[in-house]
């Protein structure tokens, strides 16, 4: 079955490797957090880390993340030598034994949300979306260039009324929700300290200034097939995250965020090594994406997977769901997975705030009950499964 991983932070993380060997884990997702972006990852810090994970009983199994460069995003004059550094990175890796990397090809920010606790009638909180909440730091906070017209009438006037209440402090916290808080502990390009972040910002958006969804793709495109063949010497799997959420935000290119965007890059550079990150959770953000369809037409090229729901509302808001419920319909891809493509990786993601978690300083997303509950939701449903497969038993999705 699926190997059961777990994000885990390095030595400084909170949430332990004894504590994460209690609760089942198998496998770890990290990295070499500690060294800057571009930089080459050498093979005695890899092996270092690696000996120590194995040293609780447990395997380095997944890279996230190698992080990738803005410059070799958007193509600026250090982006070759940046590729040559990720190059020897890659090769390292391989020749330590951890032949999986998980990336992401999001210009500027990384996974967006308004609100990193959004209250649950239980108690316990999550994280949210919410669309006239994000036009309003893009509009009225950001103040981006043409902004408004990526907005309807109606969302603009909620924005108005909006503006009308909002406090200073709760301005602070949208700032620090959608572009600090979930970014910098993921070698972000913005950090908690970081002295007037909006402007950090606006001059990180500018450097696409002119980059649309096709240059945006070439530079996928050129990034890939440069790395492949160290891949492919190495053995080393390459798998990208969707965009997060899969859509256009901010007037950035976003390329990952549907069947067509997928099935491109994975044409674009027809590499086995060249895969995807099945992140059912960022996938079910969008209406327009059934997960289900999605893992059965790409579960061949698939090297890893988060697994986690999502519930859309309407006007383009959506929340964390239960991993039993929601529109990622985990259940089902466990089963898709195990029968095309058997003993993924696979890790549970975003689970809630839940009894004490908020006072422990975790990672925005990343606490500790509420993703060991989903964890044994998971396993809960990778045991169904395993019982269907032995029995033999055939369900239709």
């Amino acid at each position: 079955m699926m190997e059961k991983t777990w994000r885990w932070f390095g030595k400084k993380d909170k949430i332990t490797l004894p504590m994460l060997r209690q609760i089942g884990v198998e496998g770890i997702v990290t990295a070499l957090h500690e060294v800057p972006n571009g930089d080459i990852w050498t093979e005695e810090a890899i092996n270092g880390l690696k000996s120590y994970i194995e040293s609780y009983g447990l395997r380095w199994s997944v890279v996230e993340s190698l992080p990738v460069c803005e410059a070799i995003k958007y193509a600026g004059p250090e982006r070759d030598q940046l590729i040559e550094n990720y190059k020897v990175s890659l090769a390292n890796l391989g020749k330590c034994g951890v032949k999986t990397v998980c990336y992401n090809f999001m210009p500027v920010i990384d996974w967006v949300r308004t609100d990193l606790q959004h209250p649950w009638a239980d108690g316990s909180s999550s994280l949210y979306f919410d669309r006239v909440r994000f036009a309003y730091f893009d509009t009225m906070i950001l103040k981006r260039k043409g902004a408004e017209a990526d907005y309807t009438e109606e969302e603009l006037r909620k924005v108005a009324e909006l503006d009308k209440v909002i406090t200073e402090a709760e301005k602070d916290e949208l700032i620090d929700s959608i572009i600090v808080k979930t970014q910098g502990f993921v070698n972000g390009n913005i950090k908690e300290g970081d002295k007037n972040p909006v402007a950090i910002f606006r001059n990180l958006l500018a450097l696409y200034d002119g980059i649309d969804r096709a240059a945006l793709r070439e530079n996928m495109r050129y990034f890939l097939a440069a790395i492949m063949p160290v891949c492919e010497e190495y053995g080393v799997n390459m798998c990208v995250h969707p965009d997060d959420p899969p859509f256009q935000i901010l007037g950035l290119p976003r390329i990952v965020t549907n069947e067509e965007d997928i099935a491109w890059f994975l044409n674009a550079v027809d590499n086995p090594h060249n895969g995807l990150t099945f992140c059912a959770g960022s996938l079910s953000a969008g209406e327009h994406n059934d997960t289900r369809e999605l893992a059965k037409k790409f579960a061949s090229r698939t090297h890893f997977v988060h697994l986690r729901s999502t519930a859309a509302m309407p006007g383009g808001n959506f929340i964390e769901s239960s991993h039993l419920e929601g529109r990622g319909h985990v259940i089902d891809l466990i089963r898709i997975f195990e029968q095309i493509k058997p003993g993924l990786p696979m890790r549970v993601d975003h689970g809630r705030t839940m009894l004490g978690d908020e006072d422990k300083g975790y990672n925005a997303g990343y606490s500790f009950h509420g993703r060991m509950l989903a964890l044994a939701q998971v396993e809960g449903m990778m045991a169904v499964v395993e019982d269907e497969m032995k029995r033999n038993i055939k369900v239709e999705y």
